[in-house]
């Protein structure tokens, strides 16, 4: 079996966001950045597969500019086999991210598509389930433990009321949440072995799909910040204030 792993570069998130002066965008110059956190837990995920002999072989594959190819490298140094690149020095949305992941999917033809569930900078939660769509394929979001039998997989995946069990038929496209595993640390000997190999290159406006944006961004603001609280004498004049002030009793 096979599986294909995508993986983003988004700024870390030990990161404080600055937003620019201009209300343009954030700042990312000069701030560090790393692999989309659920993402590595779609990598732990595939590779925890392949050492139990159920797969055998991990593509790692990432959209975006040159400095992407890091995330592809860290996911080689964990235990991918190989990577693609799909070269882009603009934003794509999530639709046009599907769209190329479809793409690489059909050259590939991988049994399964790990994905995280949203990433932490845009926060859409879309191309797992918009991939999904276009390849008719079933998904599992939001996997929390998953279970690889002959030719299925049996997903616990979170809901509101608490945990749902589902089975899958493959091929399937899977997002796991954070709570799916612990991600390992890439040791150095791995790293320098991930220098070695290989990552294909694509360029995504060569691959005929219309990645257009639908959404225009005007502008962005930082939340307002929080007034400061005050300091109560005792227990009673607490419960004034949330009566009478706050009015929540």
């Amino acid at each position: 079996m096979k599986i294909l792993v995508a993986v983003k570069r988004v700024i870390d998130y030990n990161v404080q966001i600055r937003v620019k002066e201009d209300g343009s965008g954030v700042h990312t110059d000069n701030v560090k950045m790393s692999t989309n956190p659920p993402d590595d837990n779609a990598t732990e995920e595939s590779v925890k597969l392949k050492e139990s002999g159920k797969v055998k072989e991990i593509v790692a594959v990432t959209i975006g500019d040159d400095k992407a190819q890091e995330t592809v490298r860290k996911a080689l140094a964990v235990g991918a086999d190989r990577g693609i690149h799909v070269k882009s020095d603009t934003y794509i949305e999530p639709l046009g991210i599907a769209k190329i992941l479809r793409k690489v999917v059909e050259k590939e033809k991988p049994d399964m598509v790990f994905l995280g569930k949203q990433a932490i900078d845009d926060d859409c939660n879309q191309t797992g389930q918009m991939l999904a769509a276009m390849l008719n394929w079933p998904q599992a979001t939001f996997s929390s433990k998953v279970t690889l039998k002959d030719k299925s997989m049996e997903i616990v995946r979170e809901i509101d009321e608490g945990l749902e069990t589902v089975e899958v038929n493959l091929p399937a496209v899977v997002t796991c949440d954070l709570r799916l595993n612990e991600p390992r640390y890439a040791s150095l000997p791995n790293i320098m072995k991930a220098k070695k190999k290989p990552i294909d290159q694509m360029v995504a406006k060569d691959l005929g799909v219309d990645i257009t944006n639908r959404v225009q961004q005007l502008k962005v603001e930082e939340p307002p910040k929080r007034k400061a609280g005050i300091k109560v004498a005792n227990v009673a004049e607490l419960v004034s204030k949330l009566k009478n002030e706050a009015k929540v009793i």
